[in-house]
């Protein structure tokens, strides 16, 4: 199986790590300076006119388009046994996250903040896709991805590793700046509309909330992550 990345800083990253690249495609006159390392590692390159490259590839392409080997997700054991709890590491886990740009934002500021994994459901839940690759600029190539069967027997699991589980309601009592950093975390984000589902809010070991001061008391999903995440960060350094 095989995916389309779009954007020149993906393709970047892309020839940064050894995943495997089938063919490229540039629009003629662009992008010259990836195109010297594709010929470098012997890529197959179809170079197309401005008028023939826009009529097959729609979006914000940048010039460049990779077909690239599919992405590999990681089980939760083989995940759990890379991780270094002493380290008291930060891992994300995704409830009813549907929207691709939301998933590929989220993923840009995980790699930023070192997050050591980011959990998935396997089903109802938003894929690894080429939109989802360019909006995390070429995050996605440095973080792991890891898909699971069951939300709750996850977090069960993580528990029994000594992970905390830090859910988010717009209801709780505490506050964001309250999260204890001292232990391996595991922090839940919702779907914009429904938040985090019952069932995995029911298991989570507190909830917490954003302060706001605006008349409209939600944010974007990929907004409210990149907050929790700096913030743990910031408590953490």
């Amino acid at each position: 199986m095989s995916i389309r990345i779009f954007g020149k800083n993906p393709a970047l990253e892309i020839l940064r790590t050894d995943k495997k690249i089938f063919n490229a495609y540039i629009m003629e006159n662009t992008n010259q300076d990836i195109v010297k390392q594709l010929k470098q590692s012997n890529i197959n390159i179809k170079s197309m006119s401005k008028h023939e490259f826009k009529k097959q590839f729609l979006g914000n392409h940048q010039g460049i388009v990779l077909e690239v080997e599919d992405y590999k997700l990681i089980n939760l054991s083989d995940f759990l046994s890379d991780l270094d709890l002493k380290t008291n590491p930060l891992v994300l886990m995704l409830d009813g996250i549907t929207d691709p740009h939301n998933f590929g934002a989220i993923i840009r500021s995980a790699e930023a903040a070192g997050v050591a994994g980011i959990v998935i459901p396997k089903n109802r839940s938003v894929k690894i896709t080429g939109t989802v690759a360019k909006v995390s600029s070429g995050a996605i190539e440095h973080v792991k991805i890891v898909e699971v069967t069951n939300l709750r027997n996850s977090l069960e699991t993580f528990k029994q590793k000594g992970f905390w589980v830090v859910g988010t309601d717009l209801k709780a009592e505490k506050s964001y700046h309250d999260i204890d950093v001292s232990t391996p975390l595991v922090l839940v984000i919702g779907s914009e509309g429904k938040g985090i589902s019952k069932i995995v809010k029911d298991n989570v070991d507190y909830n917490v909330k954003i302060d706001m001061v605006g008349k409209i008391n939600s944010l974007n999903a990929s907004v409210s992550a990149g907050i929790l995440i700096f913030e743990i960060l910031r408590k953490k350094l």
